[in-house]
């Protein structure tokens, strides 16, 4: 390809809206442009890296005997109606009338499309275990895209579907999934990528794990122990919180007036924040209220918490709610709450902690010397006991005991095990050997294919523009010619170009004469990992300069060995790279 002829300009300014180094230099180096917000058009260079990364997935999910097939992206209301997501999904599935009054909408994942494909296709437990995959797009109504193409609204998504007859069976090929998602992630370059496990959120199943690559940008905080032994997201991380060995306080009423938040109360009284016990109360949709009690130095996770109640939503009760209920805002007590109206929720560590402050249920006082065990009496059979605490940096592994890491992380793939949540509700079924009907187990994995480019940008890039590895770059080969208006220098660099596409190499050849510095500046925007520079110094030599991108040490080869020497090098890289995955 000739760069006088290639559609995307290179910009010089940074776009105002852009601070991850991806969205900065895809935008800046001709590779996407927003045409919405959170919708983007990809340009050719990056839709060369889009087709590499998809092939990379095809030849991998193809080793696992996945098949491939392709779903639409406008679906009726009606399949996800059967699946109750018309109704529980928020306003980030995109709903819309068509011209016959029938109520559509765009595919933000697949599940109901496959499982109404597997339902026709699939009969009898001789046809399972089955996987299908699709490369396909997708839409999903962000309220907060950023960061360009890391979180987008319209995105390519490679999601896949498994069928079997047995949790065994989906156990068994959701390890061979998850082996073919590291292998993935290494060949397209991702240096830095950890599998934690995660929250299943709206997709629903049991166990879930989340591909995280390491970036300072990334939405996603991770913990991890030192050793790489546990990693979680933040969603389920746990850490077995230490609490004080200390004989029962005499439980003593204090004033404090006008003190409501901990931080108030713990100033005011003197007393550590981790010695309170810090109330939450969350209005529920059976008008009901959940009063959650956590050590006062800690956040509720709500991820937690929801998944605990078995709902999609939390509001903070209003003072009304709670004076309805007979507890008093800002001084609520665990002790004597009428628990017909009311869940009360312990996390372990206001369940163990000795001795904690708690409000009195009366205002301007709090009790000191709160032990649960003592102190709940006969309503301490209904409290429910579950870790709902957000974990923090410095906080001990529950594997390993060491001080907890925390790192940002972009979710480049996520797969689950969904069991028979989408099947049973559908009537996705086969024939066992008895003749009896039995729900499919199903497994879902998915990899975004735009998110996954941004994030290798992330991963390799530096002040100047990407830098590609070889297997997923737009071309292998970026040739610069300088002052090609000289006969001798345009003829040496026509020449290169054709050996090399006759050689079979990808390249980019810079035939426009712009001077060395612009030139240069274009190459290291465009990020190619090989460079060569064919110049009236070069010719006169009988050589050409050959430098990788990233690196600014420069070799001189002789012009006719250079074809030769480069081609090799570059079929060993890619068939190294092959070899790694």
């Amino acid at each position: 390809m000739r760069l006088s002829r290639l559609v995307g300009q290179r910009l010089k300014e940074t776009p105002r809206d852009a601070e991850a180094p991806s969205h900065i230099f895809l935008i800046r180096g001709g590779y996407a442009r927003a045409v919405s917000t959170g919708i983007y058009s990809l340009l050719p260079l990056a839709r060369r890296i889009t087709a590499k990364i998809e092939q990379i997935i095809r030849e991998e999910m193809n080793a696992i005997e996945g098949q491939e097939v392709l779903m639409p992206v406008v679906l009726p209301a009606d399949l996800w109606e059967e699946s109750g997501r018309w109704q529980s999904v928020g306003p980030e599935l995109l709903r819309f009338t068509d011209r016959n009054g029938k109520n559509m909408l765009l595919g933000m994942t697949h599940e109901e499309a496959v499982v109404h494909l597997a339902r026709t296709e699939l009969t009898s437990h001789k046809q399972l275990p089955v996987m299908l995959y699709q490369i396909q797009t997708k839409y999903r109504d962000e309220a907060r895209a950023r960061g360009g193409l890391i979180r987008v609204r319209e995105f390519t998504m490679k999601d896949g579907y498994s069928f079997h007859t047995s949790w065994d069976c989906l156990k068994a090929y959701y390890e061979r999934c998850h082996g073919a998602y590291v292998r993935i992630f290494q060949r397209i370059g991702l240096t830095d990528v950890v599998s934690i496990e995660s929250d299943p959120g709206m997709m629903g199943g049991n166990v879930s794990h989340e591909f995280m690559a390491i970036a300072d940008c990334g939405e996603d905080t991770i913990f991890m122990s030192p050793d790489g032994e546990y990693r979680a997201n933040r969603e389920v991380a746990v850490s077995p919180f230490k609490h004080r060995q200390e004989e029962p306080e005499e439980l003593t009423r204090v004033h404090t007036p006008g003190r409501q938040t901990i931080e108030e109360v713990s100033s005011f009284l003197g007393v550590p924040q981790d010695r309170l016990g810090k109330v939450v109360f969350y209005s529920l949709p059976d008008d009901t209220l959940a009063f959650v009690v956590i050590r006062g130095d800690l956040e509720v996770n709500e991820t937690k918490l929801r998944n605990h109640l078995k709902v999609t939503e939390l509001l903070y009760a209003t003072d009304e709610q709670i004076s309805r209920v007979g507890a008093v805002p800002g001084y609520a007590s665990p002790m004597g709450i009428n628990t017909d109206r009311v869940r009360i929720i312990f996390d372990p560590t206001a369940r163990n902690a000795p001795n904690l402050v708690v409000g009195a249920n009366e205002d301007g006082f709090h009790l000191r010397g709160f032990n649960f065990g003592r102190d709940m009496g006969a309503s301490a059979a209904v409290v429910e006991v579950t870790d709902i605490a957000t974990v923090r940096a410095g906080d001990p592994c529950p594997v390993t005991g060491a001080p907890l890491l925390m790192k940002k992380g972009i979710e480049v793939g996520n797969i689950f095990q969904l069991g028979v949540k989408y099947s049973e509700s559908m009537g996705c079924c086969y024939l066992d050997a008895s003749g009896s009907r039995e729900p499919m187990i199903m497994g879902c994995y998915g990899i975004g294919v735009g998110r996954a480019m941004a994030a290798v940008v992330e991963q390799s890039h530096d002040k100047y523009g990407p830098i590609w590895p070889m297997s997923i770059a737009p071309f292998h080969v970026h040739i610069i010619a300088l002052n090609p208006s000289q006969s001798d220098v345009r003829a040496q660099a026509d020449e290169l170009y054709r050996e090399f596409l006759d050689a079979g190499v990808e390249v980019l050849y810079d035939d426009r004469g712009e001077k060395a510095g612009s030139a240069f500046n274009d190459a290291d925007l465009i990020g190619i990992p090989v460079r060569i520079v064919v110049s009236p110094k070069t010719v006169d030599a009988g050589k050409a300069e050959l430098s990788r991108r990233g690196n600014r040490e420069k070799e001189m080869l002789d012009i006719g060995t250079v074809v030769g020497t480069v081609a090799a090098a570059i079929r060993a890289e890619l068939q190294e790279g092959r070899k790694r995955g």
